[in-house]
């Protein structure tokens, strides 16, 4: 096993600092990505390039030193493989011809060879990386990779998904069941070519009411969770339910999850108080992207909350494309001891 930063925190292991790693922190913020992306052509070539992803997952660890890399791929590999048309437009994300009825749900046909190319880059990553660091593989929630399959693609409120749910409960809850299956699969496939933590997104969970929130996030979680750890019961999964809210507390008691991620709408203080659990979380990104010095103030701030409990520091979401380097820099020299007052 590797013995990681972040998991001795995981293991409640008492730590000079927390470990820390950023959710999207390789991507379109560094020049070394945007030299790559601009070369390889369309997204998905670079995902589904080994070589290539390697490199991009590997560059936010030597410019920052971070104490995980997470492979660069997309959430959205999993209806790719299973036959789904699927496209990035620049400026419009993700594109997939939708699921609209029982029909088109039966023919859902998973491919894990399709994946291949991820396991072989997170070969590539593990041969490169730091025997001290983690790799992080993941996949999407199957609530959220089904929001994607039925509305093909992004949407404010996910209300037409919310509609087909009700209305088509059959053939959405066959969606569902591809996907946690598939999911399952691909996560395995991630640790055996050596990612030793994995996390579920989760980015559309904050949607849902109550009962919809317990059927689609927590029933459809909790099965990956036991399949997996069926298969690799040393392995932590971390959960990241963004917008669950008061949620969160069932979240962290129901679906088994090792660790859970906090957004930036939670704070810390009450995540702290009420959930169990080694938490991860929850800088804002767009005030990284903003202002440095409170930046800085703001990861003190959450240093300070999480002191004495098992703690990954992280964002509260994705970096965002337009955040300085600078700014990247001196929330790392934060976390590492290395700036006690604002620059």
């Amino acid at each position: 096993m590797i013995d990681s930063l972040i998991h001795r925190a995981i293991g409640q292991e008492k730590l000079k600092r927390p470990p820390f790693w950023f959710m999207r922190q390789a991507g379109r913020y560094l020049p070394e990505y945007r030299k790559i992306r601009a070369d390889v052509g369309g997204f998905l070539n670079l995902c589904y390039n080994p070589e290539l992803a390697a490199e991009v997952t590997l560059q936010p660890i030597k410019r920052f030193d971070m104490d995980a890399a997470i492979i660069f791929s997309d959430i959205l590999v999993i209806p790719h493989a299973m036959g789904m048309d699927l496209s990035f437009e620049v400026g419009e994300g993700p594109k997939l011809t939708p699921i609209r009825n029982l029909q088109a749900a039966k023919e859902l046909k998973f491919n894990h060879k399709h994946l291949l190319p991820v396991t072989e880059a997170i070969k590539i990553v593990r041969g490169n990386l730091d025997s001290k660091k983690s790799l992080i593989g993941f996949c999407g929630s199957p609530w959220t990779v089904a929001c994607y399959m039925v509305e093909g693609g992004s949407s404010r409120d996910y209300e037409f998904v919310r509609n087909f749910a009700l209305r088509e409960e059959k053939s959405f809850a066959l969606i569902i069941d591809k996907i946690v299956k598939a999911s399952v699969y691909y996560l395995s496939m991630q640790v055996k070519a050596g990612a030793d933590i994995v996390q579920i997104f989760d980015s559309w969970a904050g949607v849902l009411s109550e009962n919809e929130y317990r059927k689609w996030v927590i029933e459809p979680t909790k099965e990956i969770v036991t399949l997996f750890k069926s298969i690799h019961n040393q392995t932590p999964i971390i959960g990241f339910p963004r917008g669950s809210g008061m949620k969160y507390e069932i979240y962290a008691k129901e679906t088994g999850v090792d660790v859970v991620g906090i957004d930036v709408q939670t704070p810390m203080s009450l995540a702290k108080e009420r959930i169990a659990k080694p938490l991860q979380g929850n800088l804002c990104p767009i005030l990284l992207a903003n202002d440095k010095n409170a930046a800085i103030a703001e990861t003190k701030r959450i240093l300070d909350i999480m002191k004495g409990k098992p703690f990954i520091f992280n964002l509260g979401h994705g970096i965002s494309q337009h955040t300085p380097i600078e700014n990247v820099e001196a929330v790392c020299k934060v976390i590492k001891g290395e700036i006690i007052d604002p620059l």
